[in-house]
């Protein structure tokens, strides 16, 4: 398990050490190193991220606001060289709050206390079922996994393209992949999940199902060829 990561933060030298720290750290994955918030909510918009490591004094927008404005909000590590802060960060529910210098104990202790949380949150797999639950449209459908198609994140909600229908249902490809079964249904894009019992054949960086052709990222490409392979 790695938990992908942003860093953001304002100073040169804070962010190179905490760079180190995050590489030093196997459960954790960079994905980006921002210089203000701003930058910050354009990487959300494009990636799923598991965990910010958030400065508060920043330019333009504090982080305190920014974690307030998100709709869908990763775990952050408030580091701040302002200890006034801690209050006010706890009460947005920060995982930790780390003060400058961080000492690499200190900071291993928060990463800690961060898979703790993402842990604990993760829906427990039961590979013995053979269909979901998926709330739509104010109900609560009972969806096999032998309908699913594929699976298309649409901002806030994901839609399940199913044989004879489609459901819009709320929450992240993540969240929904996490509960289904992980040698029938793979990530391909960060938009798309596909029951990989659908696909007829992969051509170049697409992937062919019934009825539609479907991109294939080349972060997830091995991922899906091995799936493939375990099924044959």
């Amino acid at each position: 398990m790695k938990l992908k990561c942003i860093i953001v933060d304002d100073e040169p030298l804070s962010q190179d050490v905490l760079k180190d720290y995050v590489e030093a750290c196997p459960e954790l994955d960079l994905v980006k190193v921002c210089y203000d918030a701003l930058e910050a909510g354009e990487v959300l918009r494009k990636e799923e991220v598991d965990l910010l490591f958030l400065d508060i004094n920043m330019p333009k927008l504090s982080g305190i606001n920014f974690v307030k404005g998100l709709q869908t909000m990763p775990m952050f590590i408030f580091v701040t060289a302002y200890p006034e802060f801690a209050i006010e960060g706890f009460e947005v529910d920060a995982v930790d709050y780390l003060l400058k210098p961080v000492s690499f104990g200190r900071f291993r202790k928060a990463v800690n206390r961060a898979v703790e949380r993402f842990t604990d949150k993760q829906p427990v797999k039961n590979q013995g079922t053979t269909h979901i639950m998926v709330k739509a449209d104010k109900k609560s459908y009972r969806v096999g996994f032998d309908d699913i198609i594929y699976l298309e994140a649409m901002g806030d909600y994901v839609r399940f393209n199913l044989a004879e229908k489609k459901l819009m249902a709320h929450g992240t490809l993540k969240d929904i992949l996490a509960q289904l079964p992980e040698t029938r249904f793979v990530r391909i894009h960060k938009s798309y999940v596909i029951n990989v019992s659908k696909v007829k054949y992969i051509e170049g960086n697409m992937v062919k199902l019934e009825p539609v052709s479907l991109p294939v990222s080349l972060t997830f490409r091995e991922e899906l060829l091995r799936i493939l392979n375990s099924n044959t």
